[in-house]
């Protein structure tokens, strides 16, 4: 995919809306006092499934930034999770394969990760109009690390300005190249 009119616009935008992504998450896990080193439940070996094209257009930036040797040796990787991911599906078993992009446990394009790898595993709350306010636990690491905090330590990562700032981005990005199709890709599928 990747067109220059994406880098030229939307790569700023979606920079901009991702960098207060990391802000908000930084501040909710240091009021936890909560760093992710890393764990046995690596969220980098979850099947996430992402729903924009902007984030698939920032994916392919960030991996049109590797070597091209590196960038051949991912799309192999890609291609053998999504091989194996069939197979586990059609087995009906779990699907737990690590990210084409992690190497040595370390994400090769971190600075243009997804939304859901910027905020994956602290405690958080979505509020959906006319519905009640979803809250979400956090990763079993997060839970571990917070069973002795009491209630009026909870502090509130809301997800809902990123959500509705990142689908506006995405509506604009849509309209303006005729796009109307839903998205919905992991990132080995992105990748190939």
């Amino acid at each position: 995919m990747n067109t220059p009119e994406f880098s030229e616009k939307y790569s700023q935008l979606i920079g901009l809306i991702f960098e207060q992504m990391d802000q908000a998450y930084h501040q909710a896990a240091a009021s936890y006092e909560f760093f992710c080193n890393g764990c046995e439940d690596n969220c980098c070996e979850t099947r996430f499934f992402h729903h924009t094209h902007i984030e698939w257009e920032y994916v392919i930036e960030g991996f049109n930034h590797l070597p091209k040797q590196k960038q051949d040796h991912v799309i192999k990787k890609a291609q053998q999770v999504c091989e194996q991911s069939k197979e586990l599906i059609a087995q009906h078993l779990p699907v737990r394969l690590m990210c084409p992009l992690n190497e040595k446990g370390n994400c090769l394009i971190y600075t243009y990760r997804p939304m859901i790898c910027r905020l994956h595993g602290i405690a958080h709350e979505l509020q959906i109009p006319g519905k009640p306010i979803q809250y979400t636990p956090g990763c079993e690491a997060f839970i571990h690390h917070c069973k002795a905090l009491k209630k009026e330590d909870y502090y509130s990562l809301d997800r809902t300005p990123h959500y509705i700032r990142m689908a506006q981005l995405e509506q604009a990005y849509k309209r303006e190249f005729q796009i109307d199709q839903r998205f919905k890709m992991t990132i080995a599928e992105m990748l190939i």
